[in-house]
């Protein structure tokens, strides 16, 4: 057989011949549901008759795909690096253009088209430490700052330095479940060892640290254990962790020798009443010089999310502490070799970290535009709590951070062995069904990891309230017919 004049035995590169690992490589949130609500969305448009108008899609944090405005400042300050023409231009606030003029100073050429040191710019490094010291208190080195496209590109590349060894002594990373397939897809196109701990759903989902020493404890019995990683403000589950359990982390990776990962892109997404947001690096200096002189620690933070919702100008940052010098000149090395990250995006970091201050003309417009992005995720974290929490078979933690609620679903076992014949995960099954005939979009909680014989499925709380009590109301709707359907 052939195809464009090649014959397919002749090929280089097939299924056998590449790379087994990416092959092992899973990413739920844009997996096959996703897929086929795109279809859905084609078929709708085309004509095809279906129970709903509208596909909508609460299955990614993507916050102004999903409605939110952007926060008229940023806007304004990349509108003017990116066209320095407008900085004549008297619509936009003195503030703005003064940032405007800094970030473009130590642009080469004045442009944000020219490249960067691959490490970032300086003076938005300098800005990202200095919002780290405002933040904990602690003091910031601007040179262990590496920005990034986005959080993950720096996830990524930490895991990618921390991974070595073959059989037995290859790398082991713990990562937490439920868990963003961000780390299971890198671990396993790294051909590294994915170590599960389990979250405490019944505790909202906080960290055990007992589930951490049985967890390590039979890592080691098939490979290396050499990291943790862990999400706070949580992704999927969107718990808070207190400050005890921060503690407790730090003292289980001091004594295991364990290099932490704290993945805090949320760290401006808290609702509950009597959570706080708690830095790893904070909690770690303030524990004292035997653990804020020994822990390495590398943590992130990203433009996507909190109150920004940036997701496309891929800004983000990573500081690092305690790495070994010749370590981060090998991390110098590989970030290097992709040059750097966009520059936008690091302008539109900079503004972030560097925000108006009360006195100058932005300052109340942008206060009043952040605090009423903040205020709508808290009422819609709530909203969802509670109305999933009055059906039967829904049971929905508080959702104390982040944007998205994980409920776990009871489902009927005629329901779970229909999804076996069909070769699915019984919440996929689940997911698929809601998809074809409500219209909705959800991820199913096994993309995320969920201890044995639960179900759970991953909501973002981002689209506008009204069309959220619609999502939440259609749920509602289809988990009662459901479970009457399979019963």
């Amino acid at each position: 057989m052939t195809e464009n004049g090649i014959m397919h035995s002749e090929r280089a590169l097939t299924l056998d011949t590449m790379n087994p690992n990416v092959k092992r490589v899973e990413y739920a949130v844009r997996g096959p549901i996703v897929q086929r609500a795109a279809q859905i969305e084609k078929e709708l448009k085309e004509g095809v008759k279906k129970p709903f108008t509208e596909v909508i899609r609460a299955n990614i944090g993507d916050c102004h795909a999903m409605g939110q405005r952007p926060i008229t400042f940023l806007r304004q300050v990349v509108a003017l690096c990116t066209l320095p023409e407008l900085l004549e231009d008297n619509k936009f606030p003195e503030d703005a253009k003064s940032r405007a003029r800094r970030i473009l100073e130590a642009c080469g050429g004045g442009s944000i088209g020219s490249y960067s040191m691959s490490q970032g710019i300086e003076v938005i490094r300098q800005d990202v430490a200095r919002y780290i010291e405002r933040r904990d208190g602690i003091p910031s080195n601007p040179d262990n700052i590496f920005l990034s496209s986005g959080a993950s590109d720096a996830i990524t590349t930490m895991l990618k330095l921390l991974v070595s060894g073959e059989g037995a002594t290859r790398t082991g990373v713990m990562i937490s479940i439920p868990q963003y397939p961000l780390y299971s897809a890198t671990l396993a196109d790294l051909g590294a060892v994915q170590i599960n701990y389990y979250l405490d759903e019944g505790n909202c989902w906080s960290l055990d640290i007992a589930e951490l020493r049985r967890s390590v404890t039979e890592a080691r019995k098939h490979c290396v254990p050499r990291a943790i990683c862990v999400i706070n403000p949580g992704n999927p589950t969107g718990q808070v962790q207190s400050r005890q359990c921060i503690e407790d982390v730090i003292r289980f990776a001091a004594e295991e020798n364990l290099f932490l990962m704290a993945d805090e892109v949320y760290q401006d997404n808290i609702y509950a009443e009597g959570c706080k947001f708690n830095s790893f690096k904070k909690v770690l200096f303030e524990m004292g010089p035997k653990y804020s002189e020994k822990v390495e620690l590398a943590s992130f933070m990203s433009t996507s999310k909190c109150y920004m919702g940036e997701c496309g100008f891929r800004g983000g940052y990573m500081e690092v502490i305690n790495l070994d010098p010749e370590v981060k000149a090998q991390l110098i090395k590989m970030v290097s070799v992709r040059l750097c990250p966009p520059v936008t995006g690091q302008a539109l970091l900079d503004i972030v970290m560097n925000p108006p201050q009360d006195g100058e003309p932005s300052y109340p417009n942008y206060k009043k535009e952040r605090a009423a992005v903040l205020a709508a995720l808290a009422d819609k974290a709530k909203m969802a709590e509670e109305i999933f929490n009055k059906v039967p078979g829904i049971h929905c933690n508080p959702v104390q951070g982040a944007m998205y609620a994980f409920p776990r679903i009871e489902l009927p076992q005629k329901a779970i062995e229909a999804a076996k014949e069909k070769g699915q995960a019984a919440d996929m099954f689940y997911c698929m069904a809601l998809l074809e005939e409500k219209g909705i979009c959800l991820v199913p909680g096994s993309g995320f990891g969920q201890r044995e014989g639960t179900f759970h499925f991953r909501m973002t709380i981002l689209p506008p309230t009204e069309k959220l009590k619609i999502v939440v109301e259609k749920v509602k709707e289809f988990h009662l017919d459901f479970t009457k359907r399979y019963s």
